[in-house]
C-alpha cells in the first residue's frame, strides 16, 4: 500500500515522525520505504502555512476499510478534527491518505481507490517517485509520466529533514522478557 502523510500545523516534522511510528505500530503492518520530506504549497482551501509531506510504502494484513479506520485514529491522536465545522482542504496537524492499496480500484464513496486526486498532486507523486520510480497509479499510468506532466512547482525537497523508520516492535509471546519477569 502507498500512504501520503502531511502536516502544516505545529511541529510538522515531529508529527510526521510520530505518524511513521504509529503506522509501523499497527497490527501486522510493516513500513517498507519512507520518501524524502518535501515542503509544499497548500493546494486549495484557505490561506494557510506550507505543508511537510512524505510518502510511505507499507505492507499490511489490514483490509482497506480497517486501514482507513486505523489511519483516522492516528490522525485524531495527533489532534486532527473531522466533521462539521472543519474546512475542506484547510490546515491540519496530520493528514494521512491511502493512495493505493494492492492495485485495487474501487469507487466506494467511503474509500475510493486509488485516491481520486493522487494523479494530479505533485506533493504525492514526487516523493512516491523517489522511493519507487517504476510505480503506477492504477488506471492513471506511471507516476513518472504523471509527475512530468505536472512539474514540481511548489514542491521542494528538504534534504535536512529525514523521517526515520519505526523502531522495531518489542517481541511478544512465551519466553519474552515481559513474561518471564
Amino acid at each position: 500500500m502507498v500512504l501520503s502523510v502531511g502536516s502544516n500545523l505545529g511541529d510538522r516534522l515531529g508529527t510526521l515522525q510520530g505518524c511513521v511510528q504509529a503506522i509501523g505500530g499497527l497490527p501486522d503492518t510493516d513500513v517498507l520505504a519512507i520518501s524524502p520530506v518535501y515542503e509544499t504549497d497548500p493546494v486549495g482551501g484557505p490561506d494557510q502555512p506550507d505543508y511537510l509531506n512524505a510518502v510511505l510504502i507499507a505492507a499490511t494484513c489490514l483490509g482497506p476499510l480497517d486501514l482507513l479506520a486505523a489511519t483516522q485514529r492516528i490522525e485524531a491522536g495527533f489532534g486532527r478534527v473531522r466533521g462539521s465545522g472543519t474546512e475542506r482542504f484547510g490546515p491540519r496537524t496530520l493528514d494521512i491518505d491511502i493512495i493505493s492499496y494492492a492495485e485495487e480500484v474501487s469507487g466506494d464513496p467511503v474509500l475510493t481507490l486509488p485516491h481520486p486526486r493522487a494523479h494530479e498532486r505533485a506533493f504525492v507523486l514526487a516523493p512516491w517517485h523517489d522511493i519507487d520510480a517504476g510505480a503506477s497509479v492504477p488506471g492513471r499510468g506511471p507516476v513518472a509520466d504523471l509527475l512530468a506532466g505536472l512539474g514540481r512547482r511548489g514542491v521542494r525537497r528538504q534534504p535536512g529533514m529525514v523521517l526515520r523508520p519505526p523502531r522495531p516492535r518489542e517481541p511478544s509471546g512465551p519466553g519474552t522478557p515481559a513474561e518471564t519477569s
